[in-house]
C-alpha cells in the first residue's frame, strides 16, 4: 500500500498538484477538523465508490491511518484501484506536523 507523509502531502497541495482528498472519519470528526478532503465514511467507502477519482492521485485518511488502510484494501480488493494512497499517521500526524 501506498503511503504519504503529512509534509509530501503539504507539498503536492500547495504545487496545485491534481489529486482528491477522501476523508473516512464520520462526521463529527469532519466537522471538528479536516484538511479539506471529501467525506466518506468508512462504512459507506464501498457504496460511494463512484464518487472517487481513477485517473488521479486519491489521498485517503482518518485519525490515525488506520480506517483509512481498510478503505483502501476494500477499495483495491473489489475495484482494483492502483491510485490510492495512505496519509500516514493520519489527522493526527498532520496536527503534529501543522498545529493551528
Amino acid at each position: 500500500m501506498k503511503g504519504i507523509t503529512p509534509i509530501e502531502l503539504s507539498e503536492l497541495i500547495n504545487s496545485a498538484t491534481d489529486l482528491q482528498l477522501i476523508d473516512v472519519r464520520e462526521l463529527d470528526e469532519h466537522e471538528a477538523f479536516n484538511i479539506g478532503g471529501l467525506l466518506i465514511p468508512l462504512g459507506q467507502i464501498m457504496a460511494e465508490v463512484e464518487n472517487i477519482e481513477k485517473e488521479k492521485p486519491v489521498i485517503v485518511y482518518c485519525r490515525k491511518g488506520i480506517r483509512s488502510q481498510i478503505a483502501i484494501q476494500r477499495l483495491q480488493n473489489k475495484y482494483q484501484f492502483d491510485n490510492l494512497i495512505n496519509l500516514t499517521g493520519g489527522t493526527d500526524t498532520w496536527k503534529k506536523e501543522f498545529p493551528l
